[in-house]
């Protein structure tokens, strides 16, 4: 192991990293409290700041992703739609095999520059997080207590007050609900048998209602739906530790534009408005359900050829989340350290204990952080929900 490769792996380097993400993240958050005075007064302004404040928490992450882990991303793709990207609004549809995969959506999004306007479908839970929940609540995301019948109502009406959004932004969608384990599956396939869908192998039953009031709440704002399967090479399975300890991965991205329901997936890459994704309901959830069907064609054929049938493309990498951090860490590494001098200099072994307590407190508070992450201490939604729609 190198030198650079043992720096990255020592804990102490892991504490300053998580320091600087917690310590700028609630200085932002502050500053986001500040700017509710203009909600009243110029609500597009109040969004167009909280999008750049949002910027320089989120893109801390993908700074650890692109810059520190030096994980690399292909994008398969057509080289015709390409182009669009980042220039419109978009709906993007994404499997959850993965710890970091949202981490690798966060990149996507980075890359084609709508990380900090971007938007997601989260749990109520979330909204509760210090740094990222809260940031999440300036942008208007969209929080759901994952039972349909009291977040309906809440859901459409975040999603409407979407419609006059300033910024360009990407709404990203797990439709599967939770992230993907062989317990969740094989529940979610009994469900498909005992309502005669057809069965998937690598995913989970697509969750339908969400979606389809996405698409009808943001009809005519959003210009397409862009199906998103993502996989690692060499059957990777990248964790959230990993890439803090520095170690590389490499991510393959296939991303298509969704096209009309009566037009099979594989004999065109003509791009069709979101106008023309079912607006009924029941219409929409068979829509849902097919691409996922398609999605699983797609993933099998990955696991048997290591590729995606689109054109491979390596969209450029930006140094702004770089440049971002090294902001961030000039900024606060010098009183951090000038503190400890002082501590040290000082002899108290109160000062000095006080200061050994609050290192083990933040260490278990970034192990807690990254748990968040972890598969095997995932949400339980995906058993026990589908377990009751058994009953």
């Amino acid at each position: 192991m190198d030198i650079v490769g043992f720096l990255k792996s020592q804990f102490i380097c892991h504490l300053l990293i998580c320091y600087i993400f917690i310590a700028s993240g609630l200085i932002i958050n502050f500053i986001q409290l500040f700017t509710l005075i203009l909600w009243p007064i110029n609500k597009q302004l109040f969004r167009r700041i909280n999008c750049r404040l949002a910027y320089c928490i989120s893109s801390q992450m993908v700074m650890l992703l692109e810059w520190w882990s030096g994980t690399d991303c292909t994008l398969y793709t057509d080289p015709e739609s390409y182009h669009k990207y980042g220039k419109e609004n978009a709906i993007v549809i994404l499997n959850h095999n993965f710890e970091i995969d949202f981490l690798c959506g966060w990149n996507f999004c980075e890359r084609f520059g709508v990380l900090g306007s971007s938007k997601v479908l989260a749990k109520k839970e979330l909204s509760y997080m210090p740094v990222i929940g809260w940031m999440w609540y300036f942008l208007e995301i969209v929080f759901c207590k994952r039972k349909w019948e009291e977040d309906r109502k809440t859901v459409m009406q975040k999603l409407l007050n979407l419609r006059d959004y300033p910024e360009n932004f990407w709404f990203l969608i797990h439709c599967e609900g939770t992230r993907f384990t062989e317990q969740k599956h094989q529940i979610s396939m009994q469900v498909a048998e005992a309502k005669g869908l057809p069965k998937l192998k690598y995913h989970l039953l697509p969750r339908t209602k969400g979606f389809a009031v996405t698409v009808q709440c943001l009809r005519n704002v959003v210009s397409a739906v862009y199906d998103s399967t993502l996989n690692f090479r060499n059957n990777e399975n990248p964790t959230l530790l990993g890439v803090l300890n520095g170690k590389k991965y490499h991510a393959d991205l296939y991303v298509r534009q969704v096209i009309h329901i009566l037009i099979p997936f594989w004999l065109t890459e003509v791009r069709i408005p979101l106008e023309e994704v079912p607006e009924d309901e029941q219409e929409c959830s068979n829509w849902l359900h097919k691409l996922y069907q398609e999605k699983d064609a797609f993933q099998e054929e990955y696991y048997q050829t290591g590729t995606y049938p689109a054109v491979p493309i390596v969209p450029p990498r930006r140094p702004w989340t770089l440049l971002n951090w090294l902001f961030w860490a000039l900024l606060l590494l010098y009183p951090l350290f000038k503190l400890l001098i002082n501590m040290i200099n000082s002899g108290s072994s109160l000062t000095l204990a006080s200061f050994a307590f609050v290192i083990v407190m933040a260490s278990v508070g970034v192990r807690w952080m990254i748990g968040v992450t972890e598969i095997n201490k995932g949400s339980t939604y995906g058993n026990n929900d589908n377990k009751q729609k058994q009953k």
